[in-house]
């Protein structure tokens, strides 16, 4: 490639960032010094090195003596660090510049440079953190519960686990000729033991606690149960370091002990919702344990309140996953881990299954599961127990039952948002047809003044007809209200169209005038003047 003197003066005047450093080298530049600058900018995305500039602005071109055979000096870069980074000789009228065009670093291998992975900390070179570098090694998803657990054996393994593993395996599978299997060969089969050698999955799963003790000593998960937000002692606290199977149940028990019933009526009957969905919690266990990070030395900690559940787990959420495509994109940490869950029907398949804890609490009018606090160096997930409203349960149990229809998650994310009175996701839109077909939802006003509100049925279960009525059908006599309300507080300098539209900022220009011309004809407001300088006065001088 070749850079122009345009495109020069487009670097100059750009902020020295990330992607992007600038050296004077008048007469000569050290290469190791280059080299370790290259590494960095390759760890951080890519970016380029230009020699021959001052690095304060406004920049300036100075000249370089460095280098003098440029395309040597690139072939030197390219054989330490493994890139394709190519080199620009500029001879601009105040010097030569040299520009080194650097690519960005492989998916999951970090560049180092004299052995060591460089990054940059404002205008100095520093080695990459550690946790900056297990992210990065984690990108190509290496999985951390399939390695081998050096100086681990068979020994180590708790039978009792094992056996609730095959139980559970033989009834999701139906293949009863597990029954009959050697418990070795068993974890062979499931790969949880490789060639005699077990690995970190086995060890989480079915390890001893002494084992886990020496060997993984983080690998636990912590119970609290306190009554209040107060800080303090837990009322109750349980320490799991065993292998996951030995305490699965016990610890959806524990939780259970304190799961209240919340009521609600239909009618003659009676129903009753757990604070706690039993799926929902399992689910959120299930997600702390396979993709967790091991590296980190923290636990798992399950935090119960009265009214809701947190899950904090060690490590951010795996590579690729985000907020936005957590409930679509399937990334477990620990692959290994996820199989054999999903071996033995634990999960329905290897992925995250947050979508059925969203599904689950929305179902059951709850507000939805929230990841305040999250970071990368851990995940929280607090699960919210209390019904926020029994009427919006009752109502899509009906609809479902009535119209034999089926919801997607992301058809309860869209009735969430409109129950709540909130905007619904761009990413979402494009499933709301299918719930105007449905009946679920009901489309009211026209233009940029249009939203989306439940059906007049969800209304008249809860009582609440006139809700309805004065959401759909008083909205113009509200607007209007409010634009008359100004004109007669603007009356001696009268009203204009642009005060009009911050009045009513979700209104077209056109839906505004309409209102104003019907409340002219019903003889509330005057209009006087043309164009832009028309003003808007209430009639007879009224107040």
């Amino acid at each position: 490639m070749t850079i122009s003197l345009e495109e020069l003066q487009r670097l100059m005047n750009a902020m020295e960032g990330e992607n992007l450093e600038f050296k004077e080298a008048r007469n000569r530049y050290h290469f190791n010094k280059l080299l370790n600058y290259c590494a960095a900018l390759a760890n951080e995305g890519g970016g380029r090195v230009v020699l021959g500039i001052t690095d304060r602005r406004p920049r300036q071109v100075i000249g370089t003596g460095a280098f003098s055979q440029p395309e040597r000096t690139r072939l030197g870069l390219i054989e330490k660090l493994h890139l394709r980074v190519n080199v620009d000789e500029v001879y601009h009228p105040e010097g030569r510049v040299l520009v080194f065009t650097v690519p960005p670093r492989p998916v999951g291998v970090p560049i180092q440079a004299d052995g060591i992975y460089w990054t940059r900390r404002g205008d100095s070179l520093v080695p990459m953190a550690e946790e900056e570098l297990r992210e990065i090694f984690n990108e190509i998803g290496h999985d951390f519960s399939a390695d081998f657990c050096q100086g681990t054996t068979l020994d180590d393994l708790d039978l009792e686990a094992v056996e609730n593993f095959r139980k559970r395996w033989i009834e999701k599978s139906g293949n009863t000729s597990l029954e009959r299997l050697d418990w070795k060969q068993l974890l062979h089969d499931a790969e949880a033991v490789v060639d005699g050698n077990v690995t970190y999955a086995a060890l989480v799963l079915f390890g001893t606690r002494q084992a886990l003790g020496r060997h993984l000593a983080q690998a636990e998960v912590v119970f609290e149960h306190r009554s209040s937000e107060a800080s303090g002692p837990a009322q109750q606290r349980k320490e799991y370091r065993e292998s996951f199977f030995s305490f699965y149940d016990d610890l959806w028990n524990t939780i259970n002990l304190r799961n209240d019933l919340q009521y609600y009526q239909d009618g003659l009957f009676i129903w009753d919702i757990p604070t706690f969905e039993e799926r929902s919690v399992r689910e959120a266990i299930l997600n702390a344990v396979s993709h967790r990070d091991y590296h980190l030395g923290g636990s798992v900690f399950v935090r119960q309140y009265p009214r809701y559940l947190i899950i904090e787990s060690p490590g951010g959420f795996p590579h690729g996953i985000t907020l936005e495509n957590i409930l679509n994109r399937q990334y477990p940490r620990n692959r290994r881990i996820a199989d054999l869950f999903a071996k033995c029907g634990l999960v329905e398949r290897s992925g995250q299954g947050m979508d059925l804890i969203f599904e689950e609490a929305i179902r059951r009018g709850k507000l939805p599961p929230d990841f305040t606090g999250t970071d990368r160096y851990q995940v929280n997930l607090a699960l919210h127990g209390q019904v926020q409203d029994s009427a919006f349960v009752l109502f899509l149990e009906k609809i479902s039952r009535e119209r034999n229809v089926s919801f997607s998650t992301q058809d309860f994310l869209i009735l969430d948002q409109v129950h709540r009175g909130l905007p619904v996701q761009d990413a979402l839109k494009l499933r709301l047809p299918y719930l105007l077909e449905t009946g679920v939802l009901e489309l009211t006003g026209r233009g940029r003044g249009a939203r989306y509100v439940l059906a007049r049925r969800f209304y008249a279960i809860t009582g609440r007809k006139g809700v309805y009525t004065r959401m759909v059908g008083l909205d113009k006599e509200t607007h209007k209200a409010l634009l008359l309300k100004h004109i007669r507080n603007s009356k001696a300098e009268g009203a204009r169209m642009e005060e009009f539209q911050q009045v009513l900022p979700t209104l077209s220009r056109f839906q505004i005038v309409r209102l104003l011309n019907e409340m002219k004809e019903a003889g509330l407001i005057l209009k006087k003047g043309k164009t832009r300088t028309t003003r808007w006065f209430p009639a007879n001088g009224g107040s």
